[in-house]
């Protein structure tokens, strides 16, 4: 019985793994196609059950780990001889390190719900967090591709791939904050000034915070282990 349960269970994660393959570029058209539209679905999903949530999609969360992912092997693909020397023995491990990095570009969907929260004068607690947390997942994704990307393009050296990457950051970093004035705008109700004065503002706060995290995280865990 325990071995039937057990392959019930690799079969379950076989076809959850390989679905991925089907759901991520879908995930991926959608939200760049229609950022808005997406943002407003997760908020729609999360009031299904468990079992028929993000049906046709991957979940918000899941998708900007995997995008995460891609990224780190896009790094490991482009930076042949990466400087480990550099990072605490604990991030030197590649799982250890996209964990981390998962958390640091969590903060920028995590401080965009929290000012919304804010700004509308909702409680902040667990359960009003998670719908603008979750819809803020779908637009940080390719946000944190494009600006990794980039950063791993300068990374390389040639001249012709700094100019590159630093194009191509700057237009994540352009793309995302449009998305962001246009969702502060519409869930705000607020001008277009204003919308772009709170996505401004929140960015900053956003880096500073994944600055000093990894500041702060570098120091406990010792750059030279």
């Amino acid at each position: 019985m325990d071995f039937m349960r057990l392959l019930q269970s690799l079969e379950e994660l076989l076809y959850e793994l390989v679905s991925w393959l089907v759901f991520y570029p879908v995930t991926l058209w959608r939200t760049l196609r229609r950022p808005q539209q997406m943002m407003r679905y997760a908020d729609v999903e999360l009031g299904d059950t468990q079992e028929e949530r993000y049906k046709d999609t991957l979940s918000p969360p899941l998708f900007l780990l995997l995008t995460l992912l891609f990224a780190h092997g896009l790094e490991l693909a482009l930076i042949a001889h990466r400087d480990d020397a550099m990072l605490p023995e604990m991030l030197r491990n590649d799982t250890n390190l996209l964990i981390f990095r998962a958390f640091l570009f969590s903060i920028f969907p995590l401080l965009m719900a929290v000012r919304l929260l804010g700004r509308t004068g909702a409680a902040l607690d667990r359960e009003t967090l998670k719908p603008p947390f979750y819809s803020q997942c779908y637009v940080a994704a390719p946000f944190a591709f494009g600006l990794s990307a980039g950063m791993n393009l300068a990374r390389t050296g040639h001249q012709e791939m700094v100019a590159v990457g630093t194009a191509i950051s700057l237009l994540s970093l352009l793309w995302y904050i449009i998305v962001e004035v246009r969702w502060f705008e519409h869930d705000l109700h607020v001008g277009r000034l204003a919308a772009v004065w709170l996505v401004l503002r929140t960015v900053a706060e956003a880096t500073v915070l994944l600055l000093a995290a990894t500041i702060i995280v570098a120091q406990a865990l010792g750059v030279h282990g």
